[in-house]
C-alpha cells in the first residue's frame, strides 16, 4: 500500500517537472545534470505527503464524532425537587432552535447525538445553581452557528413548563482535555460545547449567566 502511493505521487511529480516552466527552473539550477538527484527528489517529495497524510489522518480521528464527552464528578441524579430538565434551545443571533435531549452517561462519557443537542445529565438546571451543560456537533443545523455569538448575546432555554434568558459572558476555545470548563459552579451558569479548529483539534466553549427575571 505505501508503495503505491508513493509511486502514485512520484507520477504526479514527474508531470509538474515536465512543465516547461518547471523545466527552465531545472536548468537554471542544474538539476537537469543529475538524474540521479531529481530521483531522490521525488522519493523525497512522496515521503513527505505521506508523513502529512498520516499526521492529517491521526488528527481527524481525534474528533467531537469519536469522542464522547467525558465527565468526572458529577451527581448522577436524573431530577432533584422542584427541577426540569432543558427540552429546548434557541439562540436568535446564530439562527439555532433546537430541541434538547437527555444525554445518559454512558463508561463514564455523556452520550453525542447525531440530530440534536444534549443536555449533560447531573450537570446544572435551568433555573438552579451549577453549570448547566449543553452540547452537539458543529453542524448545519446544530451548533455550527456558534462561533457568531458575542458578548450579551442571548440566549434562551425552555423546560416543559418555563423559559430562561441568558446572556454570554465569555467564548473560549480550549483542548479537549480541558474539562474544568464543565465543571460545577457556585451560581447559575450555561455552557455551551461543541467542536472548533482544524479538524475539530479544539472545543468552543459559550459561558453564559442568567438574567435576572422581570417577573
Amino acid at each position: 500500500m505505501l508503495t503505491k502511493k508513493l509511486f502514485k505521487y512520484i507520477l504526479k511529480f514527474k508531470k509538474l517537472v515536465s512543465k516547461p516552466k518547471f523545466k527552465i527552473r531545472l536548468k537554471k539550477l542544474k538539476v537537469g545534470k543529475y538524474p540521479f538527484s531529481l530521483g531522490l527528489a521525488l522519493l523525497i517529495f512522496g515521503g513527505f505527503l505521506l508523513v502529512g497524510n498520516g499526521v492529517n489522518k491521526n488528527k481527524a480521528a481525534y474528533t467531537f464524532a469519536t469522542e464522547p464527552v467525558k465527565i468526572e464528578g458529577f451527581n448522577q441524579i436524573k431530577n432533584q425537587e422542584g427541577t426540569e430538565e432543558p427540552v429546548k434551545i434557541i439562540i436568535p443571533k446564530a439562527g439555532i432552535d433546537l430541541p434538547v435531549k437527555r444525554s445518559e452517561v454512558i463508561n463514564g462519557y455523556w452520550e453525542v447525538f447525531q440530530d440534536t443537542a444534549g443536555w449533560g445529565i447531573g450537570s446544572g438546571f435551568p433555573g438552579k445553581i451549577g453549570n448547566q451543560v449543553i452540547f452537539a456537533h458543529a453542524r448545519e443545523g446544530l451548533f455550527l452557528p456558534l462561533n457568531k455569538l458575542k458578548k450579551n448575546d442571548r440566549i434562551y432555554v425552555h423546560t416543559k413548563s418555563s423559559w430562561f434568558s441568558y446572556y454570554v459572558i465569555d467564548i473560549k476555545s480550549v483542548a479537549p482535555n480541558q474539562l474544568e470548563v464543565i465543571a460545577p459552579t457556585q451560581d447559575e451558569t450555561l455552557t455551551l460545547y461543541t467542536c472548533s479548529g482544524y479538524k475539530d483539534s479544539y472545543r468552543l466553549i459559550i459561558v453564559a449567566k442568567r438574567e435576572d427575571p422581570l417577573f
